[in-house]
């Protein structure tokens, strides 16, 4: 298969996916609280990867593990907290659509951290973003009094770190293996996951059936949406562009949107009106 298909394979793949994340973690906080969640998202796809990729970590050369630690964090570490965090009080459908403005900060951080050129028509696409992210946020807010859309902000951030780690791994690990970045990431972060799990109230509740259902679905997210999909997406951003790989962000708003409406969400038309803004803005802010 040629390499430009299968860009576009891979990118179909880690849009269904990571668009099936939201309702995960949704499940997950029915008996879990973000920090157990988060920490236990870690510790499942570590143990994951350890057993397929251990070998690999020798691989890494010792003067890119500081590169390999900061993607950990700021790819997996904080957003695994900051997005458990925010659906504790939004949808994980406008989490999914919060989640479209990585494309937009992975063009910020390149042009203004990493040197990495922009055009016109890009920055106006971040504009654009940004107007459609205030419309769904202030829309939400005024229609859904019972959730406190502060917490959007968490997500705001969570895609900041995504960005940021697109550009990291684009410029100082591309030329690792996919399976030796995700297992270096993990095996930095088992025993600080393994700390913040046993602070954070776990085991008085590690009896429970509930307990046990949620963790169920933080194991399937931990091995499929976390572990899985992060090798298939280092290996998209080495074989093309940091803004085309974030822009898997385009296809995750739709397969979380029908996960959501599944389970009894729903959106105004206004806030519709705002996603399809900021969906614009990533479309243009992509464009090359």
């Amino acid at each position: 298969m040629q390499q430009k298909q299968l860009k576009w394979y891979l990118l179909g793949l880690l849009s269904l996916i990571w668009g099936s994340s939201f309702i995960l973690i949704k499940r997950g906080l029915e008996g879990l609280n973000p920090f157990q969640l988060g920490s236990l998202r870690i510790i499942f796809c570590a143990v994951f990867l350890l057993i397929i990729g251990f070998r690999t970590l020798k691989t890494i050369p010792q003067g890119q593990w500081k590169y390999i630690a900061l993607t950990a964090l700021m790819g997996t570490f904080l957003p695994a907290f900051l997005f458990s965090i925010a659906q504790m009080q939004i949808n994980s459908s406008v989490s999914a659509i919060l989640n479209s403005l990585t494309p937009l900060n992975t063009l910020i951080l390149g042009a203004t951290v990493f040197g990495l050129s922009f055009q016109r028509r890009q920055l106006i696409g971040v504009v654009i973003g940004l107007i459609g992210c205030v419309l769904l946020i202030y829309n939400g807010a005024i229609n859904n009094p019972n959730q406190n859309y502060y917490y959007a902000i968490f997500v705001i951030m969570a895609s900041v770190c995504y960005a940021t780690n697109v550009n990291l791994i684009k410029k100082y690990l591309s030329d690792l293996k996919p399976l030796a970045i995700s297992t270096g990431n993990f095996a930095v972060m088992l025993v600080p996951a393994i700390l913040v799990l046993c602070f954070s109230g776990f085991f008085d509740i590690a009896t429970l059936p509930q307990t046990h259902r949620s963790m169920m679905y933080i194991a399937i997210l931990a091995v499929l949406g976390t572990g899985i999909a992060n090798i298939v997406f280092f290996r998209l951003i080495q074989m093309s562009s940091p803004i085309f790989s974030s822009s898997v962000t385009y296809l995750i708003p739709i397969v979380a949107f029908g996960w959501g409406l599944l389970d009894g969400e729903s959106l105004t038309p206004v806030q519709g009106l705002g996603a399809a803004i900021i969906l614009v803005g990533v479309y243009f802010s992509a464009r090359k």
